[in-house]
């Protein structure tokens, strides 16, 4: 913070415009129910959270997912550090069955979808198989991540810096400052709520009406609490969540979201 020695002098038309009365619009909430569904604004635009961690965009007819993190139990193993083999085929249902219900137009995964650059070539031949169908049942765009800034050819798809849908872009680090319109992952957000003495941490998106940040898909993903300061660029006021449960979603204000301990 500037002391006031340091502070930089006004103009007089600087002071009359800081005296002057300003009247700022009421941003829109950041969530709307909508049934028994949880709606969030990015922007103009109205999309549909999923409680397996997607999004889907009816203007656009377009699934985004993020961060699915193909193949860390394998990348884990290859340090010796042995854990249950199976995220990529429990991580690769999920999505399976989400393409079945939603059929969409396009699918759009944002960045990490591996877990390292090594991943498509450790599959199992089955998950393999089972991926290259899932891309052909939709335009499919990879989004470059920092974890696997090349996807093979072999497994079909385009792979983008970024995508643009209307006024909405999709990336995978977000960006620092106002991004309206933004969808990122990347930073696998969480929230923790507290009510009668218990607290719950459950991955969320996270969104302030502007923009939005995707939860981790990945079986194995972890999450950073929204509260934490990485997210302070990017939601300078603060962030209200859609916590995933079991089968179902649950909107809370920024207000109510506590850090970790």
């Amino acid at each position: 913070m500037l002391s006031r020695s340091r502070m930089p002098m006004l103009s007089d038309s600087h002071r009359a415009a800081r005296r002057a009365p300003v009247s700022e619009p009421t941003p829109a909430p950041a969530f709307i129910r909508n049934g028994d569904g949880v709606h969030v604004r990015v922007g103009a635009t109205e999309a549909e959270t999923h409680a397996e961690g997607a999004l889907f965009i009816a203007a656009h007819g377009a699934l985004v997912v993020s961060d699915l993190h193909l193949e860390k139990g394998s990348s884990f193993a290859l340090r010796g550090q042995l854990i249950p083999p199976y995220d990529t085929r429990a991580t690769l249902k999920r999505l399976a069955a989400l393409i079945e219900r939603l059929k969409p137009d396009i699918v759009v995964s944002l960045g990490d979808s591996f877990h390292d650059i090594g991943g498509p070539a450790r599959m199992a031949p089955m998950d393999r198989k089972e991926l290259k169908r899932l891309v052909g049942k939709a335009d499919w765009v990879w989004i470059e991540g920092n974890h696997d800034p090349e996807i093979p050819g072999a497994l079909g798809g385009r792979t983008m810096r970024e995508l643009r849908l209307g006024e909405l872009t999709l990336r995978h680090e977000p960006r620092e400052g106002a991004a309206r319109g933004e969808i990122a992952g990347h930073l696998h957000p969480c929230a923790r709520v507290s009510s009668r003495g218990r607290s719950v941490r459950a991955r969320c998106f996270a969104a302030d009406g502007e923009r939005l940040v995707m939860p981790a898909f990945g079986a194995y993903a972890g999450g950073l609490n929204v509260r934490d300061v990485a997210f302070a660029p990017i939601f300078p006021a603060g962030a209200a969540a859609v916590l995933m449960g079991r089968g179902k979603l649950y909107p809370v204000a920024g207000a109510r979201l506590i850090a970790d301990a």
